[in-house]
Formats: structure tokens, C-alpha cells, sequence
């Protein structure tokens, strides 16, 4: 509607202003009359041919340098414009209409406590002198991008006259993707035993492999793994044998990643834990096979990581596109889903808040887990007094709860630690 409003105002306006310099060459006669109305016939017949000008049928196409990148990184795009006849045009502006996703920067997390450094408002708008031109080409750079699936929409034209007084847009809607994927951290994992199972066995929370003792020996079956054969009983049997082994507890281990709506919202807190699950889960996938990650928010999504590379690219993907959602606290939903999961051995939780009722859980959850290990990934300005003592009274009960701050989130590497 207000497009249309515009197209009749500039036809009124280019039809009056010839009417008025006929009717005055008309009425006045003589030599300076006339040459006034010939001088600018041409003029008002070109705002006249401008205004009828085809504008939606430009071809515009866009060229992403990359079309999955990790966040942080930057990227180049080019707008292709081309068009059919080439109408002399003073110039145009070509706007990249952004998506709101990208109104935010990726930023290092030495700003952790200064979480308003992330918001921008993101935008591209350049002009160009067309004259006869055809073909038009607009580049234009992308940086510290933030973790995500974009969706770019379209790009906006408008073209002018020299005067201003004839104006024309059109939105083309040219739409691309690009994944910005979350960073992969070098992470140290520091090499400490703790108990299992009341002192019974000593060993390395993420070293722990998914079977126990081994009871036996029998001939290789399709789906056993390389590190099963039994080398001396294959060379004395002349066939490949494999190791029996006992399957009284599951071993797999369980990582928790907090996707909850935390009521003092810090979006690069959220970031970085994200940023800590995938890289606990690509470093721990090196030593054990068997990891669980469940992502707990408005739903849970559980994810197995095994043998396959399925399930590594499922995880990435997933962690790619994830914001924290839901109405119910992270302590109320990690209780209701760990009442409904099966016995579990070794437990990994990453979260960015902690209140009474977490700690409660916790305690319940000791007595029928044998291993947790919790991260609370938070602004140092952003710890409660509350929650500073919550942590002091888990530390002193013998949790292994690790708060990362904006001081080891800068490091590199990573350093963690089961205690």
C-alpha cells in the first residue's frame, strides 16, 4: 500500500510540473518559455520512464565464502546484481537485510561479566554509481559471527534519481544458510583417581572403559571392537578370539548440559558451556567410547556417542542450533530425569546457575551414583553470595564441583579436573 501511494504521488508530481511548464509556454509565448519547457522535457520524461522502470526484474544472487564456519570466524559475501536494459540510474544502495540471530557478537570470555558487549546491531548498506552498467557486484566482510544457524533472507535495492524526487525499492528474496558450528577447546584433563563404588576399585572417572573384568575368551563375531582380540589365544588357536567380558554395571558415561531458562540471563555463559560440552565430549570420546549427552530443557535430547561418526555429527549439529528454552528450573527438570533413567555409574553435569534445591538433587543422587562430576560456568560478577556458599557446602560434602569462570575460560588450554 505505501508503495502504491508512492508510485501515484511521483506520477501527480511529474504530470503537474509538465502540465505547469506547458500551460506556461502556452500562455506566456516567447523564446525563454519555451526553451524552459524543452530543457526540462527530458528530464521529467526520464523521472517519467524511471518510474515505470522494472525493478523486480533484476536477477540478484549472493556468494558465501564458507557455508559452515565455527563461531567467531569471519566470512566474505558478494551480491551479484544483474539486470536487462540498462537504463542510465544515478545510483543505488544495496542493504543486506540481516537476520536477528546475527545481532550478536561472538566475543572472548574475558567478557563473561559483561554480557551487553555481544549486542549489535548488525547491518550493510552500500552505494554504488550504476550509470549503464549491467552487471554489479557488492563485497562485503562478516565478523566474529556467533554460534548458529542462520538464515539470510534477502536483499533490499533502491534507486534514486539525481534529484531525489522519484524513488524505487524492491526486496529480492535471495535466501542462503550458513552454520556457524561451536569452538572445539583444547582441553587438559587432569589425571587424579577417585573411588568407585565405596573404594572398592581406583580409577580415572574419563578413562574408565564401557566393560569390566574379563571372564573368558570366544571367536570373533561381526561388531566387536579391536582392542577385544586376544592376541595370545588367537596366535595359539589360528583364529581371531576375543575377550568375554562381565556386564554387571553400565559404564557408560552421562553428560549433562544445562539448556534451561536461567532466570539472570547471560547469553555468553550459555556460549561457553556449550563450548565446554562439545569439547568434553570430542576429548573424552578419545578414551571412552560409550558417552551419553542429554540436553536438558524445555525437552531432553539424548544423543549416543559410540563407534560411529553418526553420532558425533548428530551432537555437533545439535549444539550448533541450541538455546536455552523451558520455564522449569534446571534443578527441578535434572531430578524428574534422573527418577526415570536407569542405574547410572559416572555422571557429568554442566550448568550456569546452582540454587538449594540443585544441591538437594545432588545429595539424593550420590547415593545411588558413584561419580559425579558438575562444572557451574558463570561471570565471577554474576556468582551470588547464595551461591558462592551452595558450592562451599558441596566442596566440604565431597563434590567434585569446578566453577569456570571468566579466568579459566580464557585459558588454553582448558585445564579440568575430576576433583
Amino acid at each position: 500500500m505505501k508503495i502504491r501511494l508512492r508510485f501515484i504521488g511521483n506520477l501527480l508530481f511529474i504530470l503537474i510540473l509538465l502540465a505547469v511548464l506547458f500551460s506556461y509556454a502556452m500562455f506566456q509565448g516567447g523564446f525563454v518559455s519555451w526553451f524552459l519547457f524543452y530543457s526540462f522535457l527530458p528530464i521529467l520524461l526520464y523521472h517519467l520512464g524511471l518510474l515505470f522502470y522494472p525493478l523486480n526484474n533484476w536477477k540478484v544472487s549472493r556468494t558465501l565464502s564458507k557455508r559452515i564456519i565455527q563461531a567467531g570466524d569471519s566470512i566474505d559475501v558478494t551480491i551479484h546484481l544483474e539486470r536487462k536494459f540498462p537504463l542510465p540510474l544515478y545510483y543505488g544502495m544495496v542493504e543486506e537485510i540481516m537476520p536477528a540471530s546475527w545481532n550478536r557478537l561472538h566475543y572472548d570470555y574475558a567478557f563473561l561479566n559483561e554480557p551487553d558487549h555481544v549486542t549489535i546491531d548488525r547491518t550493510m548498506k552500500k552505494m554504488k554509481m550504476i550509470g549503464y552498467k549491467k552487471q554489479l557486484e557488492i563485497s562485503y566482510r562478516l565478523d566474529k559471527l556467533p554460534r548458529g544457524e542462520h538464515e539470510l533472507q534477502g536483499v533490499r535495492v533502491l534507486i534514486s534519481d539525481v534529484f531525489g524526487f522519484v524513488k524505487k525499492e524492491y526486496i529480492y528474496p535471495v535466501q542462503d544458510e550458513l552454520i556457524v558450528q561451536p569452538n572445539t577447546r583444547d582441553i587438559r584433563i587432569s589425571d587424579r583417581a577417585v573411588s568407585f563404588e565405596q573404594g572398592q576399585q581406583v580409577v580415572n572417572l574419563f578413562q574408565l572403559e564401557n566393560t569390566n573384568v574379563a571372564t573368558g575368551v570366544r571367536e570373533y563375531a561381526p561388531g566387536d571392537r579391536f582392542s577385544w582380540i586376544h592376541w595370545k589365544q588367537t596366535a595359539k588357536n589360528q583364529t581371531v578370539m576375543t575377550k568375554e567380558f562381565e556386564q554387571e554395571r553400565s559404564n557408560n558415561l552421562y553428560v549433562i548440559l544445562d539448556a534451561c531458562l536461567p532466570k539472570r540471563k547471560n547469553p555468553l555463559a550459555f556460549e561457553a558451556s556449550v563450548e565446554l560440552t562439545l569439547s568434553l565430549v570430542t576429548k573424552l570420546e578419545k578414551n571412552t567410547t560409550d558417552i551419553e549427552l542429554l540436553t536438558v530443557g524445555r525437552e531432553t535430547k539424548e544423543f549416543s556417542l559410540g563407534e560411529s561418526n553418526q553420532g558425533k555429527g548428530d551432537i555437533r549439529y545439535y549444539l550448533t542450533k541450541i538455546q536455552p528454552d523451558g520455564e522449569i528450573p534446571f534443578s527441578g527438570a535434572l531430578r524428574e530425569l534422573l527418577l526415570t533413567k536407569k542405574r547410572m555409574e559416572r555422571l557429568v553435569i554442566i550448568t550456569t546457575s546452582v540454587d538449594d534445591f540443585f544441591w538437594q538433587t545432588i545429595h539424593e543422587l550420590r547415593q545411588r551414583i558413584a561419580q559425579i562430576v558438575i562444572f557451574y560456568v558463570q561471570g565471577s560478577e554474576f556468582i551470588l553470595e547464595k551461591e558462592q556458599e551452595i558450592v562451599a557446602q558441596m566442596k566440604k560434602s565431597g563434590v567434585a564441583i569446578h566453577v569456570l569462570t571468566e579466568k579459566e575460560m580464557v585459558t588454553n588450554p582448558l585445564e579440568v579436573s575430576i576433583r
